[in-house]
């Protein structure tokens, strides 16, 4: 897992397994975006995984697929999730790309 902090209030992340949330949670996360789609590649854990585990270790986690180009309602809904988080956010997909766009376009 390598996650690049952006600030203090997002970092973005590749693919995470559910073995990974619990070290998500020690480091300070307080919610989990999966700006993946289910599917995209075989072998990747499913958002119902993630969120399954997350939410066994207190996370909040949201899934807010991205293909293709930013929309009007992705970034309503992750502005959604960010008004409902009180703490940092870890954003992720198969490279952290998108993850991280959704908060850059959210700025």
């Amino acid at each position: 897992m390598a996650i690049q902090k952006i600030d203090e209030h997002f970092a973005q992340s590749p693919q995470i397994r559910p073995d990974d949330v619990s070290l998500i949670a020690e480091a300070g996360y307080r919610a989990i975006i999966c700006a993946r789609p289910d599917g995209e590649d075989a072998g990747q854990p499913s958002f119902a995984e993630i969120a399954e585990v997350a939410e066994r270790f207190g996370l909040k986690a949201y899934h807010i697929p991205v293909s293709g180009q930013l929309t009007e309602s992705h970034l309503i809904r992750f502005e959604q999730a960010r008004a409902e988080t009180d703490g940092p956010i870890l954003g992720y997909c198969r490279s952290g790309g998108r993850a991280g766009s959704l908060y850059a376009a959210s700025l």
